[in-house]
């Protein structure tokens, strides 16, 4: 077996390909640019190389000093997880011209199958059913608009060398063809380092159903089940589940036998993955394309089947033959997998970045709840990578059971000082139609056709968020006499009819309330029911793990002087707990209005300015492109919202943006 192997990549996979690789007893090197010199990943390898700047096009990418690490190192194969350049078949070759070996498949299979164009064409040779496209690269956004039409709208266009939701737009019309053309070419390029596009039928309805295969350098294939990943948000996955609650048992062996006959036409060698687009009503499934490499949500595939797919990948690339026929491959339970990305949901899912204040995953539970991540307590999400911060995974034995694990973890993961999708999550988690199993990448934008905020998922028990903010408030003010040392009198001081105002988007709603100490926590009395709240909750903690009315629950809290929030099941409810007397005066004093910022293009996120749209001068149309921001290599485009004149360009091209900064004033 190898003795050392070098890791081109960063972030989770990386630490992910370092457990793996110790588990077996082999010695890792990271490779990281000077963004990540604090990053987990580095401090756990046995060594580190710094690769460059913190572009990743000039470190991460380029395939030079990543083989002049390996040398220096002495590592003797790559691992190069996914993104960056693990589907580039030139980095494959240089390796092995090198005589290092790459913990994936050969480059003749990365140049078929990984390229998006070429994968489609020999599908077809293979008389595998393809959707209909055009699949040549196309030269520029007018010839886009033209074999759009041809084809007929919707479209998806698509990078050739794209993933990850990068160098990807559907069109409905003209103009969403040209604007999503140059888009994809601009992501594609920064991303990929391949700039060709490519377009074909947008598929109505569609499930997104995925095939894990294996294959080794013996001619051994076995296919390992599917993944559904059709909850998806800009083509981005969010959820991952295996097996899918959409396929039966005819339905996947005859998507498995197909998966299995096109890595067997390359010869391929190593973790893969078959994407297929499938019909919602008839269950007819097209070939989409083939990663080879491995995939963000491969942890669900190894928990239903008991298998370790880097582990499988390194003893596959140093020619060892494939443990399992597939006669042996089982589905054990269901496992669910949600990508908890830096980005905040209420307010357009826009990037966020910045330091972790508090990062605190829930507790992992051995076959039962997993969470994978390249970030750390105190750590910084940076601007110029992906959005992920971790991925928690659940398994149960149905995928009721699945789902339900997943509410708690998600109840029980902590983060602070950026915002995260976590409430979301938590609300798709609870959605009447993800429990039913039938929906299709356009779950998304169907039901949340305005975006998110937390009045979408109402609570259904909000006297249980109540009563643990009267516990959390007389918990504070019991310290507080306590310390002073005016014990006398403290049911007086604290009061026996305190009031709860919950601050939310429809106004405050006033709620008297009492809570007196018992043993292990407080009975409290709300609207004339009593909830006896128990917990070993201590003050500052963020996560409060209690019973109320015997009944086992976990929720978060925070503390900002006189309010309270409580996050639980994707609700955020805020709240300030006082005297009815004081409730009076807060309702008389005048709300301060807020400033008027419709003459400003502000930087909804931190970012690179990559164009300005528009002149000094210009009068501009609703709708119109103002601006274009790239935020973890994603390009975000700037609208007017509504008529305007330029009246200055506040921002430069190239200018590293901040939450808020002016980019255009208008008249």
């Amino acid at each position: 077996m190898f003795t050392k192997i070098l890791i081109a990549n960063r972030g989770e996979i990386a630490c992910r390909v370092i457990k793996t690789a110790r588990k077996m007893g082999i010695k890792t090197v990271a490779v990281y640019s000077e963004a990540d010199k604090d990053a987990l990943f580095v401090d756990m390898a046995d060594e580190a190389v710094c690769i460059g700047p913190a572009a990743s096009k000039e470190s991460y990418l380029v395939a030079d000093k990543i083989i002049a690490a390996c040398k220096q190192t002495g590592a003797q194969a790559v691992h190069p997880g996914y993104g960056f350049l693990s589907e580039n078949a030139t980095f494959s070759r240089r390796l092995e011209e090198e005589g290092i070996k790459f913990i994936g498949p050969k480059h003749y299979s990365i140049a078929k199958m990984g390229d998006k164009i070429e994968s489609k064409k020999l599908a077809i040779e293979a008389k595998v059913n393809t959707i209909p496209g055009h699949n040549d690269a196309i030269d520029g956004p007018d010839a886009a608009v033209e074999i759009a039409k041809k084809i007929g709208y919707p479209v998806m266009i698509k990078a050739s060398a794209g993933g990850g939701g990068k160098g990807l737009r559907v069109a409905y019309n003209d103009a969403e063809a040209h604007e999503g053309f140059s888009s994809c070419v601009n992501e594609a390029r920064n991303s990929f380092g391949d700039d060709r596009v490519f377009i074909e039928k947008y598929v109505l309805e569609p499930r997104h159903i995925e095939i894990q295969v294996l294959g080794d350098s013996h001619g051994n294939y076995v296919y390992l089940n599917e993944r559904d990943c059709s909850i998806q948000r800009r083509h981005q996955k969010v959820i991952e589940e295996a097996p899918s609650p959409f396929v039966d048992a005819d339905m996947r062996k005859a998507m498995g036998e197909q998966a299995v006959a096109l890595a067997r036409a390359v010869n391929y060698e190593s973790a893969g993955t078959v994407e297929f687009v499938v019909s919602g009503a008839t269950k007819e499934f097209y070939f989409l394309e083939m990663n080879t490499r491995l995939q963000v949500e491969h942890p669900v595939t190894e928990l239903i089947t008991g298998l370790d797919l880097v582990e499988q990948m390194i003893r596959v690339a140093y020619g060892e033959k494939l443990p399992l026929t597939q006669a042996d491959v089982q589905i054990n339970g269901w496992a669910m997998e949600c990508r908890i990305n830096a980005e905040d949901p209420f307010r357009g899912f826009l990037p966020s970045t910045g330091r972790l204040v508090k990062f605190q995953p829930p507790k992992e539970i051995s076959g039962q709840v997993r969470v994978d991540t390249g970030v750390y307590d105190g750590g910084e999400i940076s601007m110029f990578y992906d959005s992920m911060i971790a991925k928690l995974i659940v398994h149960g034995a149905t995928r009721e059971q699945a789902i339900a694990r997943m509410r708690d973890a998600l109840n029980g993961f902590v983060i602070r000082g950026i915002s995260s999708n976590i409430p979301f999550q938590a609300a798709l988690m609870q959605h009447p139609v993800f429990h039913s199993g039938i929906f299709d990448t356009g779950f998304i934008p169907k039901h949340y056709p305005t975006g998110f905020d937390a009045s979408m998922v109402p609570h259904d028990d909000p006297a249980l968020l109540v009563s643990v903010a009267a516990y959390v408030y007389r918990a504070y003010t019991d310290r507080s006499a306590s310390v002073s040392g005016q014990l006398q009198g403290h049911e007086r001081i604290v009061g026996d009819q305190w009031m709860v105002v919950r601050l939310n988007k429809d106004g405050n709603e006033h709620h008297p309330v009492t809570a007196r100490p018992i043993p292990g926590g407080y009975h409290v009395e709300y609207k004339g029911e009593q909830y006896e709240i128990l917990s070993n909750w201590k003050l500052g903690e963020s996560l409060f793990s209690g019973t109320c009315n015997g009944e086992e629950f976990t929720l978060q809290v925070e503390r900002h002087k006189t309010k309270y929030s409580l996050f639980h099941w994707g609700t955020r409810a805020d709240f300030m707990v006082m005297s009815a007397r004081a409730a009076e005066l807060l309702a008389l004093m005048p709300e301060k209005p807020a400033p008027d910022l419709s003459k400003f293009l502000l930087s909804p996120m931190p970012g690179l300015l990559r164009e300005i749209a528009v002149k000094v001068g210009q009068e501009v149309k609703a709708g119109e492109k103002l601006a274009v921001i790239e935020a973890m290599k994603m390009e975000n485009i700037l609208k007017a919202e509504q008529d305007c004149k330029v009246k200055k360009i506040s921002a430069a091209v190239g200018e590293s943006l901040s939450v808020d900064q002016v980019i255009i004033d208008f008249e």
